[in-house]
């Protein structure tokens, strides 16, 4: 398999410019520390550290940032690429040639009930199950030992093993005495086209509405999401972050590590959360909140590689 990597750029529509070994095509993707001659990689620092990541690297083609082009020159048999986004470029590139050929299938181990409706194309786990009038897609991907309650799975989602979804909430009411009862949960957890769920998460069914993962979205291991929540379209949210009952997540949102959203709060469209943040009220559109209990830094941070490990442009 070998990558001619300007007809691909051209077919993708990103302007780039280049220098070093004319022709230079590649078969396989590495880190830039480790590539060999016939690896392609990608650099997304810039200035001195670009320079220093670049001119220690082995690879055969690198993708640069754009900022770079002038200050650095390609070994022999290399080839260098700039651009506007080296690594999101690296990213699409490797999703199409790297795709899972192997053939799917359901393990003989899995538990899926006679109601359940299973799609297309699917690759279920041994020792999952997939309970009664649940719902899952064309092209998924469940690992092992997961748990499938009361919920919808849509087109082309990854649930990685573990990862238990759709059990009730944590919601009680008093008696005088001081005794609990628990809170009806009779509602779903919708899980849009495109969303990826690492190992070990948990996903609460609503309790009166349904939980909601928007198209897209990407939860990282061990995320606890509550009942009612409504999370928007391609957010990340990291290894950690809880997210309180009916707690609305606008799009293109993400939270860092540990992070946790109070229930009950509205956190807008674009915002980042830091590492280890306590959210207590609401956050409004576009910005970066941080600390315990967590306040705005956006006028204290305003640097590209902020905004690039968060999925985001600045």
């Amino acid at each position: 398999m070998a990558i001619d990597i300007e007809q691909e750029l051209n077919h993708l529509g990103y302007p780039f410019e280049s220098e070093g070994t004319r022709n230079l095509q590649v078969t396989s993707f590495s880190s830039i520390s480790d590539a060999g001659s016939t690896d392609i990689s990608f650099c997304y620092y810039e200035g001195d550290k670009a320079i220093n990541y670049i001119s220690k690297s082995n690879a055969g083609i690198i993708l640069c940032k754009q900022s770079i082009k002038g200050k650095i020159n390609p070994k022999n048999e290399q080839k260098l690429y700039f651009l506007d986004n080296p690594r999101l470029v690296f990213v699409q590139l490797f999703d199409k040639y790297s795709k899972d050929t192997e053939t799917k299938e359901v393990s003989q181990y899995s538990i899926i009930h006679d109601s359940a409706k299973v799609g297309r194309g699917c690759s279920i786990g041994p020792y999952s199950v997939i309970d009664k009038n649940c719902v899952v897609g064309d092209n998924c991907i469940i690992g092992s030992r997961v748990s499938l309650k009361n919920c919808v799975v849509g087109d082309n989602c990854i649930i990685q093993t573990g990862t238990v979804i759709g059990e009730a909430g944590f919601a009680y009411e008093r008696y005088d005495t001081n005794e609990l009862l628990q809170f009806p949960h009779i509602g779903k957890v919708i899980i849009s086209d495109n969303v990826e769920i690492c190992a070990n998460c948990s996903i609460a069914r609503g309790s009166l509405s349904n939980t909601i993962i928007g198209k897209g979205t990407k939860l990282d291991a061990l995320v606890h999401v509550a009942h009612n929540v409504k999370i928007g379209k391609n957010c990340e949210l990291t290894a950690g972050t809880i997210i309180g009952g009916s707690t609305t997540v606008r799009d293109s949102t993400w939270t860092g590590l540990n992070s946790t959203l109070k229930d009950n709060i509205r956190v807008g469209d674009n915002v980042i959360v830091g590492a280890g943040a306590m959210v207590i009220k609401d956050v409004e559109n576009n910005d970066i909140v941080a600390g315990v209990p967590a306040k705005s830094i956006k006028n204290k941070t305003n640097t590209n590689l902020t905004f690039l490990m968060a999925g985001q442009k600045d």
